[in-house]
């Protein structure tokens, strides 16, 4: 299985929900919600992409040459590179029916672990989409993280006690949710004040990891409630029409809480050079989402392995380009100022 086989069996187990575009750009997709694309006019999905693509990279091959380690620590395990698969579900309302979320998440998680790196996995509408995910997580012996809605905090906390069980090394909550359509008629989710993000954090011994971040006003909150990390995340540009994109808020938020929690994002982020644009904007992780959505439908845990495998050996080679021979030598130097 090569990756052009990959791509076409997605087009065709996706039922024209996403149409597996050359550039996932957002483009043809926009407004398409319940599916793949972004809000109203698309502006926030298609600024993502637009802005990684703008950033440029300073190329650099003369240094003392020594082996390059992609390699990271977070969540108290260490990762191949420092790149995850972000939290999806209700995959048959947004993906089409070839999977269920268990079938979904398996195909992810696994694919995932078996590359060393790990998956998130996603909550929703109804129960079973985040039982499914967890019973994924446990399958693979606790290798995933639990992503939790913003339901009412004793919810939160209760979902966070069944990713301890299932053995996961984290859980997280995408406040940002609370903007999806089809979870904004349920009025048990929602914002969450600094003392809720305080009762969820203390109420487990996990890292937990508020999504959905992207002011540096309020990551300095998500640092007050003692929260271990966070992602710079507008949802993909499906929650709020006309946001900046996530790149374009991530150093203001790196100036005011960088080495005092986790900074991941997501957003746009298709390549191995996009990853280590986000590494030099000051991040410490990343999330994808569609693309490994197109993987697990193109080819199941075999094709996200792949999929992983790819932007792992393009992040390898733009170190190897640029003299970056660690991940923490990766910062602001590496992008070029016109």
């Amino acid at each position: 299985m090569n990756y052009d086989q990959i791509l076409e069996n997605a087009r065709q187990n996706m039922g024209g929900r996403c149409l597996v575009c050359k550039d996932c750009n957002g483009l043809a997709c926009r407004g398409k919600l319940p599916g793949p694309g972004g809000k109203g006019s698309g502006s926030s999905f298609m600024r993502n992409y637009q802005k990684l693509q703008e950033l440029k990279i300073n190329m650099d091959l003369v240094y003392h040459k020594s082996p390059i380690n992609t390699q990271t620590e977070l969540f108290g395990k260490t990762f191949e590179y420092p790149f995850f698969a972000a939290p999806i579900s209700a995959v048959k309302l947004h993906y089409f029916d070839y999977y269920d979320d268990e079938g979904y998440s398996k195909a992810v998680v696994n694919g995932c672990k078996a590359s060393g790196v790990i998956g998130f996995t996603g909550d929703g509408e109804h129960k079973e989409c985040y039982t499914m995910g967890i019973s994924a997580v446990k399958s693979a012996g606790g290798w995933g993280i639990p992503t939790i809605k913003p339901w009412a905090v004793e919810d939160v906390i209760q979902k966070i006690k069944t990713a301890e069980e299932a053995g996961a090394p984290a859980a997280a909550m995408d406040i940002d949710a609370a903007g999806l359509p089809v979870m904004a008629k349920d009025k048990n989710i929602g914002a969450k004040s600094v003392e809720d993000l305080r009762r969820i954090a203390e109420s487990t011994r996990l890292p937990f990891i508020l999504k959905g971040v992207m002011t540096a006003e309020g990551a300095e909150k998500a640092l007050a409630a003692g929260i271990y990390g966070i992602v710079v995340s507008n949802h993909g540009g499906r929650v709020l029409d006309h946001t900046p994109a996530t790149v374009e808020v991530l150093p203001d938020i790196v100036k005011a809480v960088g080495g005092r929690m986790k900074i991941l994002i997501d957003g746009g982020i298709r390549s191995g050079i996009d990853v280590f644009k986000a590494l030099a904007l000051g991040a410490d992780g990343v999330l994808i989402g569609r693309p490994y959505a197109i993987a697990a439908y193109g080819g199941g845990e075999e094709a996200v392995a792949m999929y992983t495998e790819s932007i792992g050996a393009e992040l390898r080679q733009t170190m190897i380009m640029t003299g970056c021979q660690s991940l923490s030598d990766i910062d602001s130097s590496v992008l070029w100022n016109k």
